[in-house]
């Protein structure tokens, strides 16, 4: 199976999504900033690269984690892939897309606009990576949701 975590930019919420699903950040406490800059990707995709799938790792069922940004098209860009997978005779079943952006408060949000579309990253970076950390444990229960959802998890 491959599991796509989506948001806006594939900088922020879908990178965490996809950290915590493959283990690079933990699920038993919020990791520190540091931690969480570590991780590929964050806070460093850029407006061109919406629409694209970056790799994130395997999970313990040897399932493929991506993440990807749709920006304001998420409707589209899903009816686009499911539409692709018919064409090529891939069930759906064989995909999961997983919106992320619900787990971000207004902090990450207003962080993740001075940062990736005003480009002011001195300010915002702080403010996401804050705004990731007061609503770490919202990203943890959905990982693990979607973890017993696809039976890698109890």
């Amino acid at each position: 199976m491959r599991i796509i975590y989506h948001c806006y930019g594939s900088a922020h919420s879908s990178v965490v999504a996809a950290a915590i699903h493959v283990g690079i950040l933990p699920s038993d406490r919020v990791p520190s900033a540091r931690e969480i800059l570590d991780v590929p990707h964050f806070d460093r995709t850029g407006s061109d690269e919406i629409g694209t799938c970056f790799f994130m790792g395997e999970d313990e069922g040897g399932n493929h984690v991506y993440i990807m940004g749709m920006g304001h098209a998420k409707d589209i860009v899903r009816r686009a892939i499911y539409s692709i997978l018919e064409i090529y005779g891939i069930p759906r079943s064989d995909l999961l897309l997983v919106n992320a952006l619900p787990q971000v408060g207004l902090i990450t949000r207003v962080g993740g606009v001075l940062s990736r579309r005003i480009g002011l990253v001195r300010a915002g970076r702080p403010l996401t990576i804050y705004g990731i950390q007061r609503s770490y444990r919202n990203f943890v229960r959905m990982v693990a949701s979607i973890k017993r959802e696809i039976g890698v998890a109890k």
